[in-house]
């Protein structure tokens, strides 16, 4: 450790970061995942969010005498949380940080299935002038939001605007058009859209399986903005295969990326986006830095930091 706090970052980043920082700490970065593990364990604050080396993932494991670990992610699958925990860590997480941006394509996903724009973007690709493939008309419809957080009740308020009717779902429910954790299954005949935008956890995994889907509405539409491991992947392509299912939109999958040769790309008035619906945007950085550096003053005054991981519930 040093006198000052010593805070480990991406070197791509460091100079915005820098610029936001108080003179009380040290801030060194890496620019290659060897780079990273020997900084780690130095680190006092460890922010590893460095993608395509990996170190997101393995700088967390190397910062034994870290206090405090940041990340962008919503999504804590690839991140020690056991070893953190046991460690007594502290890990704050992007969980809220772009709602908007999420809510944004999630809703951007149910137009899509509704007018079947991917139908037509190939018809395009074919110069081929066709009639409608999708007519189905959003006012009036009924969309299910299972996790109705930040996301989820951002997704609930845009598809309010064209019409729908939205039923949300949390761990306990009690308001209006809001329903508890043990309610939604026995009413899934009823909605026309399913939008998954739960966070991943031991009560979330393989959340819509074959009873699920065989459950929904024929012709339903199942969106997927949160995790690939909500899904039972093969009773969803039987369910497409089937035609019971109408049509899915899927942000994410497992595992990913998907293999070219996996079965789910072949399903039927399918669409896979390749995890983009955070990356849809320009002011990642900005949020993150402007959350992380409200946390930093709270972290220098001995005060509680905010959007703090329970790991109890794994998010």
């Amino acid at each position: 450790m040093t006198d000052k706090p010593l805070i480990v970052f991406p070197a791509q980043y460091l100079a915005q970061l820098q610029a936001i920082l108080p003179d009380s700490v040290e801030v060194r970065g890496f620019s290659t995942l060897e780079e990273c593990l020997a900084l780690a364990p130095q680190a006092e604050i460890g922010w590893f969010d460095d993608f395509p080396s990996g170190a997101y993932r393995e700088g967390p494991r190397a910062a034994a005498n870290a206090k405090w670990i940041n990340t962008v992610l919503t999504g804590l699958d690839a991140l020690p949380t056991t070893l953190m925990q046991e460690r007594g860590q502290i890990l704050t997480s992007g969980a809220g940080m772009m709602p908007d941006i999420v809510a944004d394509y999630a809703v951007m996903g149910a137009l899509t299935l509704a007018k079947r724009l991917d139908e037509v973007v190939r018809a395009h690709d074919r110069k081929e002038w066709r009639r409608p493939p999708g007519t189905f008309e959003m006012l009036g419809s009924k969309a299910l939001v299972i996790g109705y957080g930040a996301i989820g009740s951002g997704i609930g308020d845009r598809l309010k605007v064209f019409g729908v009717e939205v039923t949300g779902v949390r761990r306990r429910g009690g308001e209006p058009s809001i329903i508890g954790a043990d309610e939604w299954r026995a009413r899934l005949a009823e909605f026309d859209f399913v939008i998954l935008a739960a966070p991943s956890t031991s009560d979330t995994k393989l959340l819509i399986g074959a009873d699920e889907l065989a459950a929904m509405k024929p012709g339903a539409r199942l969106i997927n903005i949160a995790r690939g491991e909500l899904i039972d992947q093969e009773a969803l392509i039987a369910s497409l295969n089937a035609g019971h299912l109408g049509s899915a939109f899927l942000d994410v999958t497992t595992p990913e990326p998907l293999p070219p040769e996996h079965p789910l790309w072949d399903a039927p008035n399918t669409l896979i986006t390749m995890h983009l619906s955070g990356q849809s945007q320009t002011t990642a950085f900005k949020r993150a830095g402007a959350r992380f550096l409200k946390n930093l003053q709270h972290y220098l005054a001995g005060e509680p930091l905010e959007h703090v991981v329970d790991f109890s519930r794994g998010y």
